[in-house]
């Protein structure tokens, strides 16, 4: 059941119609949906930044679906519908705008989400005439593109200036979370790290639920914690987190954080860091390579040996030094990939240094620790 870093998927599959519907399912790429949605429900006659800016926000509202597995976690085959009294307008076989394809392949892979926090918001829209809503308005994307407003100055006049566009995120196949193999007492694994972070999510709401140690230890306690959310939410009691236990811990998720929601308070770094399933490699980029360089930067300030790092999202060769000198002062494998044992080293250490941590421009107060989500530049406040 590993949860990854955000990514776009190779694939998306549509159903034709409600999502209760026995209509059928077709699977596509995602960047050809993207295409077919933007064709469907804007004209290529209008400004550029008005087109770049609604396909950032199709696009950030299709990964929403596939990251969060909204219609997959409530026992559905898809990802996305296409009826617009759910989802977005896509109509199977029809002609795409050429203007329309270049700038989709051009920015496919960016999508809009809320600075510190990880995960693509809830990027609702409509045509701002004979429907309007809270995001989005598509015919007043158009109004502010003619006076000159770029892209980025669209999307925060709907969507609120704490917005930041991830660009260059990778593609990669869209596989389920659950991966068949059920979680149970005594096993100790990557996959248990997630069940109990998600577990602590819910567990702020239903204080019945025993908070947990993320060490991705099955143990009592945590037997106990599944226990419980089975009896909240009507599934079997057998504390054993199969792949109805899952993909409901993933739905109750999703509704706890309002993370289907355009005003979603969304997923602190400190949520996604606990899931960590990946190895980081030179070269990589994106979120996961900036809580890295967070975490080593501040490592560094306590260890002359580890080199600090600047936070730039891409893993380059001081990210390198620094992970190398890391695993040398650690009795870690010097190969320079962080890996899962890397991962946990590192937040471990990270957290044993976090009591002690003191601004210095400000000595009294402790920073809390949270990456804020963007990078600083001069001028930046704060």
């Amino acid at each position: 059941m590993p949860e990854s870093i955000v990514t776009i998927p190779e694939f998306i599959t549509v159903h034709l119609g409600a999502p209760s519907s026995s209509a059928q399912n077709v699977t596509i790429n995602f960047a050809d949906y993207i295409k077919n949605v933007a064709s469907s429900e804007i004209y290529p006659t209008w400004p550029e930044n008005a087109i770049r800016a609604n396909v950032y926000a199709q696009i950030t509202f299709a990964l929403n679906r596939v990251f969060t597995e909204f219609y997959r976690s409530k026992g559905y085959d898809f990802d996305i519908t296409n009826s617009t009294a759910f989802d977005q307008f896509f109509v199977p076989n029809r002609n795409i705008f050429d203007s329309v394809s270049e700038i989709v392949n051009e920015i496919f892979n960016t999508y809009i989400q809320r600075q510190g926090k990880i995960g693509p918001i809830f990027a609702t829209y409509c045509n701002g005439t004979t429907v309007t809503c809270q995001g989005l308005s598509q015919w007043g994307s158009v109004t502010l593109a003619n006076q000159g407003f770029y892209p980025y100055r669209i999307l925060t006049n709907y969507y609120g200036n704490d917005i930041d566009l991830v660009r260059n995120v990778k593609v990669r196949p869209n596989v389920p979370s659950y991966d068949g193999t059920p979680s149970k007492l005594g096993d100790n694994s990557p996959e248990i790290t997630a069940i109990q972070s998600r577990l602590n999510t819910v567990a702020n709401n239903y204080p019945s639920i025993p908070m947990l140690v993320a060490d991705g230890i099955f143990g009592p306690r945590t037997e106990n914690a599944v226990k419980e959310f089975q009896r909240i939410f009507g599934l079997d009691v057998d504390g054993i987190v199969g792949k109805e236990t899952w993909y409901k811990l993933i739905n109750i998720t999703n509704a706890v954080k309002r993370l289907n929601e355009l005003d979603s308070e969304g997923l602190t770094i400190e949520e996604y860091s606990q899931q960590f399933f990946f190895s980081l490699v030179p070269g990589d980029t994106g979120e996961s390579v900036e809580v890295l360089q967070y975490y080593l930067s501040i490592i560094g300030s306590y260890y002359d040996e580890i080199p600090q790092t600047q936070i730039t999202g891409v893993y380059d060769k001081q990210t390198s030094n620094a992970v190398y000198a890391f695993q040398l002062a650690f009795s870690l494998d010097p190969d320079r990939i962080v890996d899962e044992r890397d991962w946990n080293e590192i937040q471990n250490v990270y957290l044993g240094i976090l009591p002690y941590f003191k601004d210095a421009t400000a000595p009294n107060k402790v920073y809390d620790g949270r990456f804020p989500g963007f990078t600083l530049k001069m001028n930046s406040e704060g």
